[in-house]
């Protein structure tokens, strides 16, 4: 098939915060807190470390560290993932270095082990797990990104809550937790296991961060454990407003240049490609509505998990080649989404996709076809579009076009560039 859409670029224009100093921000929020009647000099914290790429992390957990530090404590960092990185100490250490969280570099040790204490049982029955190191410590601060989750809904989703609970109970509580929710639910596990944590883990307080569509941190709050479940619930609605969107509600294809775990926990966030509910199918009152996915590449970060790869319908040969199926595998079964860890179709090139998933698009010609061009889920301030959307991207007034409608710029091999951010 030769006759493929023309595309254009375009920005979208967003109005939301930026924090600009980060470390600042980090230190004002605890220092806001009575932490000094808390603690004793000398005591131990524990400070975790989570496996999504959030932006700013590190200089997050380096200014953490010297508060803790001004009060004459000694911190120390956890990495704090269920089944990530394989489920191993080595993986789960190559995952925080590879965002720069290194003893050097914030200061403190890391004390990694997949090993965990039993704390207690659940109302429920089953065990309440807490990573041992965590455990040991004096007192422990929750570090992580508040946002909505790719499989659940509440006013609690992705958060210090869930942290409590996924991450800092490792693999095994993981796998206990995902398991205990198929016959309850998301929010009352959460609420159920983290109420414990709070009460049996001497949990100092937490450090929530809520990011804006740009992928820039927007907005830092540190909160009491007391009061830990009412903030998140604030926050959330903050990230829910702020989640990064795709300026048309319907395509026959969405191109993605790259899934990862640190990306989303999906590897691609479904809440930007509607498919939140259902793999392959937004539901009615969701947006968008996408009939093929294409995934084009893994990210370095994620370290061959390509868990979410199964949400598409076509992939690049490539990113069969570039997954870690054992990684893969064991996250999706941890995580109860077997589905997620399946391959779609693959090709060898770009063309070679785009000339089937041309045949799946109804009655639209393909020069008419709809589709969308991504580089992933947290980076869509720039993309580029097909000329069927030309007449709606003119009325909207938070889209800009930059350019022209032109020809998908195939190499000799039918393959795109590799970034849609790298081509222009």
């Amino acid at each position: 098939m030769s006759n493929y859409p023309r595309i254009f670029r375009v920005r979208q224009h967003f109005t939301t915060p930026q924090l600009t100093d980060v470390a600042g921000e980090v230190q004002r929020e605890l220092a806001k807190l009575p932490l000094a009647a808390r603690v004793k000099p000398g005591q131990t914290v524990a400070v975790t470390a989570g496996s999504r790429g959030v932006a700013n992390i590190a200089v997050i957990l380096k200014a953490a560290i010297a508060h803790l530090k001004s009060l004459g404590l000694q911190p120390f960092i956890v990495p704090a993932m269920g089944s990530h990185g394989g489920g191993t100490v080595e993986g789960q250490l190559e995952i925080i270095h590879g965002y720069g969280i290194t003893e050097e570099f914030c200061g403190c040790p890391i004390r990694a082990s997949m090993e965990t204490v039993v704390v207690c049982q659940t109302k429920e029955g089953f065990p309440v797990h807490f990573d041992k190191h965590a455990f040991s410590a004096d007192h422990v601060l929750v570090v992580g990104r508040v946002k909505p989750h790719t499989g659940f809904v509440g006013d609690i989703e992705s958060g210090l809550m869930k942290m409590m609970l996924i991450g800092l109970g490792k693999h095994a509580g993981a796998l206990v937790y995902h398991r205990a929710i198929m016959d309850y639910s998301f929010p009352q596990i959460v609420r159920s296991v983290a109420g414990e944590v709070m009460q049996k883990c001497r949990v100092l307080a937490g450090i929530g961060v809520v990011e804006n569509e740009r992928e820039e941190t927007a907005k830092i709050a540190a909160v009491l454990p007391e009061e830990l479940e009412a903030r998140e619930k604030e926050l959330l609605v903050l990230a829910k407003k702020w989640i990064p969107r795709l300026p048309f509600e319907r395509a026959h294809i969405l191109l993605i240049d790259q899934i990862g775990k640190n990306i989303s926990g999906t590897g691609m966030d479904t809440n930007v490609v509607g498919r939140k509910f259902n793999d392959h199918k937004a539901v009615d009152d969701e947006w968008p509505k996408v009939k093929s996915i294409v995934i084009r590449s893994l990210t370095e970060e994620t370290h061959g998990n390509a868990t979410g790869l199964g949400m598409a319908e076509f992939c690049r040969t490539r990113v069969v080649e570039q997954t870690d199926v054992r990684k893969t595998r064991i996250n999706c079964l941890t995580g109860g989404h077997v589905p997620a860890a399946m391959f779609p179709l693959d090709y060898e090139s770009d063309c070679d996709i785009l000339d089937v998933a041309l045949t799946q698009i109804g009655l639209a010609e393909p020069p008419n076809a709809k589709l969308m061009w991504i580089h992933n889920t947290l980076d869509v301030v720039e993309l580029e579009c097909s000329e069927a959307y030309l007449p709606q991207a003119k009325e909207l007034p938070n889209v800009e076009i930059l350019c022209e409608p032109r020809a998908l710029p195939f190499d000799a091999a039918g393959n795109l560039p590799d970034s849609v951010k790298g081509w222009k």
